[in-house]
């Protein structure tokens, strides 16, 4: 009965710890589910009302980048603009859309021959993005979200 007692007493020692239960802090599964966030990706990109008819999302891509194009390129179209010699150049423009669809130029790369004969381009180009219809933010799990992506510009004033 002694042997019977202890061998009882070692089994309800050792089960405790089956009932212990680890407890998980809501920290703890944040962190966990952002190291398995995509950040890189989107669900889908930062649109224009005129591109939500599309349906996939690489043609919705397409129409915000083309659209987005058209309109800065007939802004500066519009603007006269008076050189001394033809500039014939591409900008390299990084822009971000706010979660809010507000879009900012964050730099422009812009030849020095080209800032030279055409001082306030960059100013010009502020004014299109203003001037620009009302942009949709990105879709990351629902919810929007900022993006920052490059856009090539191709100047040229004869």
């Amino acid at each position: 009965m002694k042997q019977f007692c202890i061998i009882l007493l070692v089994l309800v020692a050792s089960s405790c710890d089956y009932f212990n239960v680890k407890k998980t802090s809501s920290e703890a599964i944040l962190q966990e589910e952002l190291q398995t966030f995509d950040w890189e990706n989107v669900d889908s990109y930062p649109s224009f009302s005129e591109c939500d008819s599309l349906q996939l999302k690489e043609e919705k891509k397409v129409c915000f980048e083309s659209t987005l194009y058209a309109e800065i390129s007939e802004f500066l179209q519009k603007q006269i603009i008076v050189v001394t010699q033809d500039v014939n150049d591409t900008l390299m423009l990084k822009l971000r859309v706010s979660n809010k669809g507000e879009m900012t130029l964050l730099s422009a790369q812009i030849d020095s021959i080209t800032e030279g004969e055409i001082p306030d381009l960059q100013q010009l180009i502020l004014k299109s993005l203003d001037a620009l219809p009302q942009v949709n933010p990105a879709i990351k799990r629902s919810q929007p979200v900022a993006t920052e992506f490059e856009m090539p510009l191709i100047i040229k004033v004869d």
